[in-house]
């Protein structure tokens, strides 16, 4: 059974090379229309599922590379080949201006944005004179291939077939490197990414532009297919049958796209036979069934049908890669051991009339592990993102290594040597350990997207990965490598932030609350790997609630309440402090 499964993805090529042979016609052109509409979802799934934007408007950009393409075909002459570069420059560019200004939207205000532009260019290409108006586009040549025209509806499979295996392929490599780790860290929000050096909103723009130009390929191939094009097809109903088409199979799954527009091509024509001949010609009731079958869906697979049935016939194995653990050939030097790493002067953050850290400084060395303590509300996490650069002070200074920090970003701060955890655990549920920790990396790659998705980074990703299973083996989870983030304990999840925060090769280190959820066993074995952080060069500045842990970890202690600095030196003197003792110890220290 396993070797079956193993090889299915070649049965189900084989299969579908034989079918144009034993099917007959009408059922060859409505796979070839499948296939299609999956290049289409394909590129949802990258936006919407991956990068977690929603849009309605994803019909106008397959009709995009569409008219572009016939336009070329028609008016000018040009070969097919010609259309689909000119479909992809086109759809690129202006899914480039559009995503500009949307991608930096959230909720329902980008999916109202594509929304609108899905229906203006209905109109658009509706009452153009040069695209046919609403009569439509003819005479649309066929694609040639060595002088050799892809005229019959068998010959259109094919090329169909062959279009949909090369654009599943790409999506698969890119979404397995490293600018795929960062698309798939977005559908959680732009916070991990930028921790980790990269910037969320040309990632967004990417995943944004990188689905319109896969779109616009659904858009060739359906216009030199059918050679035929009207503004129908291209409509808000086909967005929204694309939409269906990607929930269903599921939204993050590249095999599910193939799965929802099976499903939902094959039911809406069986439904609209069905329907017509019941109610009549004019009846549009197979959208009322897929809304009901979206609910069913939404209540009975949140993830979609692919997911679902993967995991009923399949479960997931442990993956097999040959991963070997080893250290980056060239890592950050560590600074000078007690130099002074960040320093932080008067700090103050202000939220309207709420002052969250009034007057705060400090300074961390290296090799030195600052510990701060202080009851919930204090204002420690607001501190933590005033260092790693999250938030803006409304007052005061800060400098990293001896250079002031003007409003720096997180991304900046990441690329000068800081990383850090967060208080609730902040990991993509539905990755691997290897590939979060390896997000941590990712400031740390040179590949871009061109040689992500061609498959040219092989040696850069093999040390990414080997440095991110070396640091799974430092904090004990390297047996757990090809497990999903979201089966782990909290603990475990603690954890691997670690590791994901040291993948980025820091100079500091903050850590919220690591010690949260650990048993006993586990705390001893994180102070020791902190000891051990220490002693090369790290400087950690530590947040944590177990008093014991902080007092016999930390070199010196800060507290703080109601923002505000209350105490600040060495453990023994923090622990003898009246102030501490009534504000955060209690008289019985």
């Amino acid at each position: 059974m396993t070797r079956l499964i193993r090889f299915a993805p070649l049965l189900a090529l084989v299969v579908a090379a034989a079918s144009p042979v034993l099917l007959p016609v009408y059922q060859v052109e409505v796979i070839t229309y499948v296939m299609i509409a999956t290049i289409a979802c394909l590129g949802l799934v990258l936006m919407t599922g991956i990068a977690g934007m929603v849009s309605f408007g994803q019909a106008a950009f397959v009709g995009l590379g569409a008219y572009v393409s016939g336009y070329l075909s028609t008016r000018l002459g040009c070969s097919a080949w010609i259309g689909l570069v000119g479909a992809v420059m086109t759809a690129g560019v202006v899914a480039g201006l559009i995503g500009a200004v949307t991608v930096r939207m959230s909720g329902h205000y980008l999916a109202l944005t594509t929304l609108c532009f899905g229906i203006s260019f209905y109109f658009l290409v509706g009452n153009s004179e040069m695209l046919g108006r609403f009569n439509g586009l003819t005479g649309i040549a066929p694609v040639s291939v060595g002088g050799f025209d892809l005229r019959s509806e068998r010959q259109g499979y094919y090329l169909a077939l062959v279009t949909i295996v090369l654009v599943m392929a790409w999506c698969r490599q890119l979404l397995a490197s490293r600018t795929g780790r960062v698309l798939r860290s977005l559908r959680s929000g732009p916070a991990i990414a930028e921790t980790f050096g990269a910037n969320a909103y040309l990632y967004r723009l990417m995943a944004f532009v990188l689905a319109a130009v896969i779109s616009s390929i659904a858009g060739w191939l359906y216009a030199h297919v059918q050679r035929f094009l009207s503004p129908t097809p291209f409509g808000l109903t086909a967005s929204i049958d694309y939409l269906f088409m990607t929930v269903i199979g599921g939204s993050s799954q590249l095999w599910g796209a193939l799965l929802g527009a099976s499903l939902v091509t094959i039911i809406k024509h069986e439904l609209q036979d069905l329907l017509k001949f019941v109610f009549g010609p004019t009846t549009r009731l197979e959208l009322l069934v897929f809304a009901a079958i979206m609910i069913v869906v939404l209540q009975k697979a949140r993830k979609g049908l692919w997911p679902l049935l993967e995991q009923r016939i399949a479960p997931k194995a442990a993956p097999t890669l040959d991963i070997e653990p080893m250290i980056l050939p060239h890592r950050r030097p560590k600074p000078e051991h007690g130099l002074t790493v960040v320093t932080a002067s008067h700090l103050e953050r202000r939220f309207g009339g709420l002052v969250a850290v009034d007057d705060i400084s400090f300074h961390v060395k290296s090799g030195e592990i600052l510990g701060i303590l202080g009851p919930n509300g204090a204002g420690k996490t607001t501190l933590f993102n005033l260092i790693s650069g999250a938030l803006s002070p409304s007052q005061g200074e800060l400098s990293f290594l001896g250079a002031p920090l003007l409003r720096a970003s997180a991304r900046d701060m990441c690329r000068r040597g800081l990383s850090r955890t967060f208080q609730h655990a902040a990991l993509v549920q539905d990755m691997t350990l290897l590939e979060n920790v390896a997000i941590g990396a990712t400031h740390l790659g040179r590949c871009g997207l061109f040689a992500n998705s061609l498959r040219l980074d092989r040696t850069e990703e093999r040390q990414l990965l080997g440095w991110s299973r070396h640091l799974l083996d430092r904090v004990g989870l390297a047996d757990k490598a090809f497990e999903l983030a979201g089966n782990l304990s909290l603990g475990h999840q603690r954890l691997l932030e670690i590791a994901r925060a040291l993948a980025a090769d820091p100079v500091l280190l903050l850590l919220d609350e690591p010690a949260a959820g650990l048993r006993m066993n586990e705390k001893v074995a994180l102070a020791e790997l902190l000891a051990e952080l220490r002693c090369e060069g790290l400087a950690i500045v530590l947040v944590e609630h177990d008093m014991d842990f902080v007092f016999r970890l930390a070199d010196r202690l800060m507290v703080m309440n109601f923002g505000r600095r209350i105490a600040y030196g060495r453990p023994d003197d923090v622990r003898a402090d009246s102030g501490v003792q009534e504000a955060y110890l209690g008289a019985a220290a």
